[in-house]
């Protein structure tokens, strides 16, 4: 019997030392192993990938930026693309209007940053290429950061599978409304035709006259029949915005502004300089309708005093100027916290126009997204309007793919676009167009 109790001991001792020792091995052997992989890892290049095939890489695979591209497209855009050796490439629109060959420079002089560095940071990028160009901000700066931020984003959408907008919170609404550009009578009837519900027309110039500082009763009343001849056709169920351009002078668009009231005008955009800021705000106070800014202004510091000057409740960053998706997303934010709107300003691509639509998708106070171009001729699946909305795109990243066969076969590429160099035919004196 006690020789059966030992026997018994020893079996036990002996099945606890093997499961003690196999388990110190299995884990000597998982550690090793994991050892293996980390570094193999760590040294690993992702294999080539097709853009926006959506496979996510593992976090420390190595994903860098290998080249950038830049190249003009008709009428006056400039278009980016952002390289990895993922296989995947990310788009953007750097541009500041009639300045195509400055903002190219800009990215040229950025590059060197940027190449072997991960696309995945985007916030830290954002940073260093703003914080360290010392002299900070304007339209050139800001430009090509905006550009390469879109980039950034679309590879990072395209890498993990999913649209921009999923990796700022997830979509706040499943359309996304679009206003289109319309001066005459004709371009409204056209536009209604193509699906738009909402409009934006400039102030009708008597005889091809600029505006004076201050104006008589017959350029107003011009301004003011023109203006109700296009709101009729747009019909009380419609929206039709005007855009001074920030070249009407204070007194004439104080007049202007009292006279256009009776036709409910969707919103003032640019009423003055948007320099002027306590101008803008002097205004505001004295109108029902709502005053729009902000496509030159850059960067979440440039919106705080119209914010907290009350000088205009629908906010129009550019998501090709203000700093792109990181930092337009920050003014939406900024925004709602003064019960603003956002209505992102695009009178350029479809890059840009899908940059908005991300940043339309993710934030609460969207309002409408301007367009000029729904990328027909440009991208393999342009976008629809229908009853005055786009659908979210569902496709990684920005969700469009450049169609370069036929942007090439139309001729697209290049472009000496300029601005506009206006005179007042009366005197000659220079004025703003």
């Amino acid at each position: 019997m006690k020789d059966s109790k030992s026997t018994t001991k020893q079996s036990r001792r002996t099945l606890l030392k093997n499961a003690v020792a196999a388990t110190f091995g299995a884990a000597a052997t998982t550690t090793a192993s994991a050892q293996t992989n980390s570094k193999a890892h760590s040294e690993e290049i992702v294999a080539p990938r097709k853009p926006g095939q959506g496979v996510t890489p593992r976090a420390k695979e190595i994903v860098k930026i290998t080249k950038i591209e830049t190249f003009l497209v008709k009428p006056r855009w400039l278009f980016l693309k952002m390289h990895t050796n993922a296989g995947v490439v990310g788009l953007g629109e750097p541009i500041t209007e009639g300045r195509a060959l400055t903002c190219q420079a800009a990215i040229k002089e950025i590059e060197p940053y940027l190449l072997g560095k991960d696309p995945r940071n985007v916030a830290h990028h954002w940073q260093a290429i703003y914080r360290h160009a010392f002299y900070r901000g304007g339209p050139i700066l800001t430009s090509a950061l905006s550009g390469i931020d879109q980039a950034l984003w679309d590879i990072k959408g395209k890498l993990l599978g999913v649209p921009v907008y999923e990796l700022l919170g997830g979509p706040t609404r499943d359309r996304v409304r679009v206003y289109a550009h319309a001066r005459t009578p004709e371009d409204i009837k056209t536009r209604k035709a193509e699906g738009f519900t909402a409009f934006k027309c400039g102030p009708a110039k008597l005889n091809d006259r600029p505006a004076h500082f201050v104006e008589n009763r017959q350029y107003i009343d011009y301004c003011v029949e023109r203006f109700a001849a296009l709101k009729q056709i747009v019909g009380k169920d419609g929206d039709l915005g005007i855009d001074f351009h920030g070249a009407i002078p204070h007194g004439t668009a104080k007049q202007l502004i009292k006279a256009l009231e009776p036709y409910d005008p969707f919103f003032y955009e640019e009423v003055v300089n948007c320099q002027e800021v306590d101008v803008m705000a002097d205004l505001a106070k004295s109108t029902h309708i709502p005053l729009a800014t902000g496509e030159r202004i850059f960067t979440k510091w440039g919106f705080r005093e119209i914010l907290e000057k009350k000088a205009s409740i629908i906010l129009q960053p550019d998501l090709c100027h203000a700093g792109g998706i990181t930092e337009v997303k920050i003014i939406a934010g900024m925004a709602e916290a003064f019960y603003a709107s956002i209505a992102p300003h695009n009178p350029l691509g479809p890059i840009s126009l899908a940059a908005g639509l991300q940043i339309a998708a993710s934030i609460p106070n969207f309002l409408c997204q301007e367009q000029v171009s729904l990328g027909e001729g440009y991208i393999k699946n342009p976008f629809k309007v229908k009853n005055g909305y786009v659908e979210l795109p569902t496709a990684p990243g920005l969700g469009i793919e450049l169609d370069e066969e036929l942007m090439k076969k139309n001729d697209m590429y290049g472009h000496d676009w300029r601005n506009q160099e206006t005179y007042d035919p009366d005197d000659g004196s220079v004025v703003d167009w």
